[in-house]
């Protein structure tokens, strides 16, 4: 079997108006190495023509490859089976929307050259997004960063070069719910960034509405950090407290004054106490039990359903 240099991991979900100019930019930007690459494209479930055109492509070009999921598992997954599928001494993970420049790759290889196992790109700016998506971004990162004990870069996404070693250590964090970008700082190793201008999309739109946004966000905090649990006590310490206060409020009412029915404010002051505190511990409590489930079902985490190369075609495969 051929040694490949670069293994591009691209995952796409309804891509079809931006593949072919994504794939364009990708082969001119790793043809200017002079060395060994693949292009592994991950359809994560795609419902127009983006499968047929990365094969179309891959007729006439053999450093093409397309992993065809069975369904929908995500963006975080997909990026997870491009890596398991990656031979290069080198595995960049990039999306195919076009606002991570290709040429930025160059700059990544080079920083890898020098020593480094992971070179993530940094946001300097993001163009085309809302004052709204920009504020709860930055306000995220910063959050998760003061959360965990684990230094996650801010305003860095997925888009990122990983070392073989890097990618080998990525294949035996086997979690369900993942969040790469954290993953790739737990596992450690020499890492640096580069900065860069987002730039918007080419073509299409967003593949991470506010939901999904919220689910990724979510999953950072829960995989990385057992502090929500703890806030979680804090909290229902704090509306105890408060509802306790009340108590004596409305006490103080009844003994000195005649403006409360008789029975209705202790009531209202314990339902507040008890209310607050058991909704509180449910809702954190009842996400870590979730993803708990989730992992004891040891489910795969993903189905492959055919593998596409102008060499090997169908062919299944099922991960762990």
């Amino acid at each position: 079997m051929q040694n490949v240099r670069y293994s591009v991991v691209i995952p796409v979900y309804n891509e079809e108006e931006v593949i072919r100019e994504t794939y364009w930019r990708l082969k001119s930007v790793m043809d200017q190495t002079g060395e060994s690459y693949e292009l592994l494209f991950v359809n994560d479930g795609s419902r127009d023509q983006t499968a047929e055109l990365i094969v179309a492509m891959g007729e006439k070009d053999p450093s093409v490859t397309l992993i065809q999921f069975s369904r929908n598992f995500g963006h975080q997954v997909a990026i997870t089976a491009g890596m398991d599928y990656a031979r290069g001494d080198a595995v960049i993970v990039i999306d195919a929307d076009l606002q991570d420049p290709p040429e930025l790759m160059l700059d990544m290889i080079a920083k890898w050259r020098e020593g480094y196992d992971v070179v993530y790109a940094k946001r300097s700016e993001r163009k085309g997004e809302t004052w709204f998506k920009r504020q709860t971004a930055s306000a995220f990162y910063r959050i998760l960063k003061r959360m965990t004990e684990i230094d996650i870069p801010l305003d860095t996404g997925d888009f990122r070069l990983l070392d073989r070693k890097v990618c080998d250590e990525m294949k035996r964090l086997p979690e369900k719910n993942r969040y790469v970008r954290g993953l790739v700082s737990w596992v450690g190793f020499r890492q640096t960034a580069v900065e860069y201008v987002r730039d918007e999309r080419f073509a299409g739109e967003s593949k991470y509405p506010l939901k999904k946004m919220l689910k990724l966000s979510m999953d950072g905090m829960t995989s990385f950090s057992s502090k929500p649990l703890k806030a979680a006590g804090i909290a229902g310490v704090l509306i105890s407290a408060a509802g306790f206060v009340y108590l004596l409020v409305v006490l103080i009412e009844k003994w000195f004054t005649r403006v409360t029915v008789p029975g209705w404010s202790s009531l209202i002051a314990l339902q507040i106490i008890f209310s607050g505190c058991i909704l509180m511990f449910l809702g954190v409590i009842g996400e870590y039990l979730g993803r708990i489930y989730d992992e004891v079902k040891q489910r795969p985490l993903y189905i492959v359903s055919s593998v596409y190369t102008k060499k090997s075609e169908d062919q299944p495969a099922l991960r762990r």
